[in-house]
């Protein structure tokens, strides 16, 4: 009888060592799963500031799609600008104008964006926009492997216009912001 006993009581170790090393390995599975959702699928944001009123608006929670996304005309991106710092990194949120190749002018006086010498539609804009350059320049020709983004609040913006943005790499870009999830009054599918 005390054989029996040594017996279940090994048994039962066996089987909690077991139970415990299973649960290990979900949660380390859980976290290798969710670390590769998040580095090449799929990530979370947050709107901090104005420049993309009306659009979106501070402290608006968004989803961006990693995932094979190539950038186009009219998108909404989160990227890294150039003078992010490592280990304090910041990132942004901007409406793609034009892709590499294409020529960007603002006319100031008609208040219009011109991409490849054609007037662009804008009915996303916040407000008129002022003669707010942030240097002198009021042309410019998108490189190769780059963007130029403006924000919807052109008067309140630091975008492609601002020599500390300039264009935006492909390589800085982390997603296209597809879904609105907060606040829940405003949930859904963003352009």
């Amino acid at each position: 009888m005390g054989e029996n006993k040594n017996t279940e009581a090994t048994e039962t170790g066996k089987s909690m060592t077991r139970e415990i090393l299973e649960w290990v390995l979900c949660i380390a599975i859980a976290f290798a799963v969710a670390f590769f959702i998040k580095s090449y699928i799929m990530t979370v944001a947050a709107v901090d500031g104005e420049s993309m009123l009306d659009t979106l608006h501070h402290k608006e929670r968004l989803i961006t799609w990693k995932l094979g996304y190539k950038p186009e005309r009219n998108d909404i991106i989160i990227f890294q600008p150039r003078d992010s710092v490592p280990g304090n990194e910041k990132f942004y949120v901007k409406r793609v104008i034009a892709t590499e190749n294409q020529s960007v002018e603002i006319d100031y006086s008609e208040n219009a964006v011109y991409v490849d010498g054609e007037k662009i539609d804008e009915p996303y804009i916040y407000e008129t926009m002022r003669d707010i350059s942030y240097n002198s320049e009021d042309y410019w020709q998108v490189p190769e492997g780059h963007v130029f983004v403006m924000g919807d609040n052109r008067n309140n913006s630091r975008d492609s216009r601002s020599e500390s943005v300039s264009f935006v790499s492909h390589e800085s870009i982390e997603g296209k912001v597809v879904f609105r999830f907060w606040p829940l009054s405003k949930i859904g599918i963003v352009k």
